[in-house]
């Protein structure tokens, strides 16, 4: 078993109420899940306006194919929502031990 992670770092320049960017956080995930099935949330900037980093992470057994879920669900936002900028993409695949 693979577990591929991602934090992936947004800015929201268009955005000017925390109710804004709820709707916009709360719709990315929403679409990530639903088209990936990943799990996604908000996990920092949670009182902020205009920056945000949503964590994804995804199982699978082969870890080249965890990564490339998790790169397609980021390609995905990028080409989704042109006027969000991506601040930065952090991903890892962690091996999971196996139990006998």
């Amino acid at each position: 078993m693979n577990i591929a992670v991602c934090a992936l770092s947004l800015r929201l320049p268009e955005n000017h109420s925390l109710k804004g960017k709820r709707q916009i956080i709360h719709s990315i995930t929403g679409r990530l899940q639903n088209r990936f099935h990943v799990t996604a949330a908000e996990v920092e900037g949670q009182g902020l306006w205009q920056v945000s980093t949503i964590g994804l992470a995804y199982v699978s057994n082969r870890a080249d194919h965890a990564r490339e879920t998790i790169e397609r669900a980021v390609t995905f936002v990028l080409e989704s929502y042109p006027d969000i900028e991506i601040l930065g993409v952090d991903v890892e695949v962690i091996p999971a031990l196996e139990r006998d």
